[in-house]
């Protein structure tokens, strides 16, 4: 099956770990149409739930890497992630009820993340970019993985 959208250049920010980030998401969003071309309900499930998760995730390193980089627009680009995530919260909650949501949600997430990627995330990538070393954007990502003590409790 072809995908329905793949990694070009312009959705690169440069900062290789959120390029990488942005790189899983549009993964998901491939495995998501997959699901759906397939009619596999379990997989469309699974995959939502995953993307619900770590697009969480994945909003939570942007926004300490802003933190840390004393990024001016941090708070509203930090609503921008919170509606999102909301979005997402509802069409997970709308496929539990028995709701076909994959075909909105791709389109969603399609214009979403080129939106999101192309404008939003590039205001914020030369000040990080001179702010911190991609070690410390590292770091930043390591303390944010849950440990073994989370792990377990």
């Amino acid at each position: 099956m072809a995908d329905i959208l793949k990694w070009t250049a312009d959705l690169s920010i440069g900062i290789e770990l959120i390029d990488d980030q942005h790189r899983r998401i549009v993964d998901h969003i491939n495995r998501l149409n997959e699901a759906r071309e397939t009619l596999d309900k379990k997989a469309v499930g699974g995959v939502l739930a995953g993307l619900s998760e770590y697009t969480v995730s994945h909003f939570g390193f942007e926004e300490a890497a802003m933190k840390a980089a004393r990024f001016a627009g941090l708070a509203q680009h930090r609503r921008g992630h919170e509606r999102f995530a909301r979005q997402l919260a509802e069409f997970g909650h709308r496929y539990a009820l028995g709701e076909e949501v994959a075909g909105e949600v791709l389109d969603t997430l399609n214009k979403w993340l080129l939106n999101h990627i192309k404008r939003e995330d590039h205001e914020y990538m030369d000040v990080v970019k001179a702010a911190l070393s991609p070690q410390q954007l590292a770091q930043i990502l390591a303390d944010l993985a849950p440990g073994p003590a989370a792990a377990l409790g």
